[in-house]
C-alpha cells in the first residue's frame, strides 16, 4: 500500500469532480435526505419532452414503463432483462386507441449528445433496510451504473461485497432493475467492475488498450479516450475515462451485455477491444484473427460480435464452424442460452441447403460437413480437395446474401 491515504470523502469529492469536468456529467447533488429510486421520472419525462412526445403520450408511457420496472413475480433477473430489452429495443406503444404502437426509445443511442448524464452522490434507497450508494449515475434520469468507493487503506474487495449485499432481496434489490454496471473502487487498486447480479469472484478490472494494432484501427473515440488517459491522472480516473466517457458507456450498454441462461454478463475490456477491432476490418471487407488464451472468454466473444453483426449490417449472416461435435454441440448450447435461434447442419446437403436459402440467419457446422475427406487437408491435396467438394454442390446452387465465417 502507498503511504499516504486518501480519505473516502476526499476521493468521493475528486471523482465527483472528475465526472463533472472531465466527462461531462452533470451533478444532482447529495441525496442522503431524500427517498430515491432508480428512475427520476422528472429527468425521465423531460428527455421524452425534447424528444418530441407529448405530455399525455409520455403519462401513458410512464404508466406501462413503471408496471414492467416494479414487476418482480418471476425475478430479479427477468425483472433486469426486461428492462433492459426495452432500454436497448425501446418501447411499443400506441399513442391513441386502435392507432399503430410506436416504438419510443428512452436513451438515444445514435446521438450520445443528446442524452442527459447526470451523476448524484450519497443516494438514500428505502428498501426493506436503507441503503446509501456512493455514487450513482443516471442517462435521462434513469439509473444505469453504481459505485462503491472506499479510501485507499480499504480492499476495494469491500466496496464489491457491499454491491453484492445490496442487492438482496431483503435490502434494496428492486433499485437494480434498471442497473446495467456495479462497480467498486479506491486510489489504490483502482475500479473494479461488474453488472447487477454478478457476483464477487468475477469483478473485473478493466485495463488500457495496449494492443499492437495499426494505428488505422483505432477510431476517433479510442485515440480520444487514450490521450485523455495519457494526462496526469492517476489509475482510478483514467480507468474511470475508460469505462465512463459518454460514448464508451453507450457503447457498453447496448452492444456487450448479454443474459446469458440466468446470468447476465458484461464484457471483459479484451473481449470490448477485439470486438471493436473486429468492426473496422468488416467495415473494410477484411478478415483477420482474434487470437486468444485459454480462458479469455472466446464464445461469449462470439456471441458479442455475432449479434453486433446481425443487428447492424444488412443481410448478413452468420456461419460457426468447429472440428469437434462436443465444440459444435457447446456452440449451440451457448447461443440457444443468449435466446438466439441457430441452426445445426446434421450433414454435408444440410450445410448446403441453409447456405442455399434465406431461413437461417446463424449457423454452425462441424468442417468435415464441407466434404467427404476426412483428416487435415495438406497444401499438396488441397485443390483435389476443392474439386471433389465442388462436384457435392447441387445445380443451381447459391450462398444467400452475405455469410460471414468463424472457424
Amino acid at each position: 500500500m502507498p503511504k499516504s491515504a486518501h480519505p473516502e470523502r476526499e476521493t468521493q469529492n475528486r471523482i465527483l469532480n472528475f465526472f463533472q469536468k472531465e466527462l461531462g456529467y452533470k451533478y444532482l447533488g447529495n441525496l442522503s435526505e431524500d427517498q430515491n429510486y432508480n428512475i427520476r421520472w422528472g429527468d425521465w419525462k423531460k428527455f421524452l419532452n425534447e424528444s418530441g412526445y407529448s405530455d399525455v403520450f409520455i403519462d401513458a408511457i410512464e404508466t406501462k414503463f413503471a408496471q414492467i420496472v416494479a414487476d418482480f413475480s418471476q425475478s430479479p433477473y427477468h425483472t433486469n432483462k426486461e428492462v433492459y430489452r426495452i432500454l436497448k429495443y425501446g418501447l411499443k406503444l400506441a399513442e391513441h386507441p386502435g392507432g399503430s404502437p410506436k416504438t419510443v426509445y428512452f436513451i438515444n443511442w445514435e446521438e450520445p449528445e443528446k442524452n442527459n448524464f447526470y451523476i448524484a452522490e450519497e443516494v438514500t434507497v428505502n428498501g426493506n433496510v436503507e441503503k446509501r450508494p456512493d455514487i450513482v449515475l443516471y442517462i435521462n434520469g434513469i439509473a444505469v451504473a453504481v459505485m462503491e468507493l472506499k479510501k485507499s487503506t480499504v480492499s476495494v474487495a469491500d466496496g464489491i461485497r457491499q454491491n453484492v449485499t445490496n442487492q438482496r432481496e431483503q435490502f434494496i434489490q428492486r433499485f437494480f432493475s434498471t442497473v446495467q454496471i456495479c462497480a467498486a473502487a479506491n486510489d489504490s487498486e483502482g475500479l473494479r467492475y461488474g453488472t447487477s447480479g454478478t457476483t464477487e469472484k468475477y469483478y473485473l478490472e478493466w485495463k488500457e488498450d495496449n494492443f499492437t494494432d495499426q494505428l488505422q484501427d483505432k477510431d476517433d473515440l479510442d485515440k480520444e479516450i487514450e490521450a485523455a488517459c495519457s494526462k496526469e491522472l492517476n489509475l482510478l480516473e483514467k480507468q474511470c475515462y475508460r469505462i465512463f466517457q459518454k460514448e464508451r458507456l453507450l457503447d457498453i450498454i447496448h452492444n456487450f451485455i448479454i443474459y446469458d441462461s440466468g446470468i447476465k454478463k458484461v464484457c471483459r475490456y479484451n473481449q470490448f477491444y477485439a470486438i471493436k477491432r473486429c468492426q473496422k476490418r468488416l467495415a473494410r471487407n477484411q478478415g483477420g484473427i482474434v487470437w486468444h488464451t485459454q480462458g479469455s472468454g472466446k464464445s461469449l466473444t462470439m456471441v458479442w460480435l455475432t449479434k453486433w453483426i446481425l443487428e447492424n449490417i444488412t443481410g448478413s449472416r452468420v456461419l460457426i464452424i468447429t472440428d469437434r461435435e462436443e465444440l459444435d454441440d457447446q456452440i449451440e448450447k451457448i447461443f440457444t442460452g443468449v435466446d438466439l435461434q441457430i441452426a445445426r447442419s446434421k450433414s454435408s446437403d444440410d450445410l448446403l441447403n441453409l447456405l442455399n436459402n434465406y431461413d437461417s440467419r446463424l449457423m454452425c457446422s462441424l468442417i468435415h460437413k464441407f466434404g467427404r475427406r476426412t483428416g487435415e487437408v495438406s497444401d499438396l491435396d488441397y485443390e483435389k480437395y476443392v474439386e471433389e467438394l465442388k462436384k457435392t454442390i447441387p445445380v443451381g446452387f447459391s450462398v444467400k446474401d452475405k455469410v460471414f465465417v468463424f472457424c
